[in-house]
């Protein structure tokens, strides 16, 4: 006979099933759901419900829970897409950036990607003329960057990020 949590730990090496989707689909629309009206919703009784949230917490799948912020409401106006280039390509230069950026709030996102350019940032700021400030005297000050191409957000009829 196998434990409940030797049963949910086959399944989680093995790719989650059916209900506990169901249970992350729910908690990402809601992380501060209850687990009495999770486990409703999603088919399990209270107990198995919080077992499984608790096993895919200990396991890594849920890293943790984060608040949804109205960026109008902390005089965030301007949102835009940065790619960056750097100039050298070595594991030295892109230390130094990423150190560099992670020392600037109006980075809220930093990824290294694969393509043309080494780096995807998103930036929030106030206005255009705070943008512009953090362009030409943080970014663009920074002796590894090469090239920097904004996007500049118009609007997001789809954002799912916490």
């Amino acid at each position: 006979m196998f434990s409940f949590d030797f049963a949910l730990d086959v399944q989680l090496m093995g790719g989650i099933d059916d209900k506990s989707e169901r249970i992350l689909r729910e908690l990402r629309r809601d992380g501060r759901i209850s687990n009495l009206d999770l486990a409703e919703r999603v088919g399990l009784s209270p107990s198995a419900c919080l077992r499984r949230v608790q096993e895919l917490e200990r396991s890594g799948v849920i890293r943790g829970y984060r608040v949804v912020l109205d960026p109008a409401q902390l005089g965030i106006g301007f949102t835009a897409y940065i790619t960056v280039g750097l100039s050298d390509h070595s594991k030295a230069s892109q230390e130094a950036f990423e150190r560099a950026i992670s020392r600037s709030p109006e980075v809220v996102e930093c990824h290294n990607v694969t393509g043309a350019t080494e780096y995807l940032l998103r930036v929030e700021s106030a206005d255009l003329p705070s943008y512009k400030r953090f362009h030409t005297d943080k970014l663009g000050a920074l002796p590894q960057v090469n090239a920097i191409t904004s996007y500049v957000v118009m609007g997001s009829p789809k954002d799912e990020r916490a």
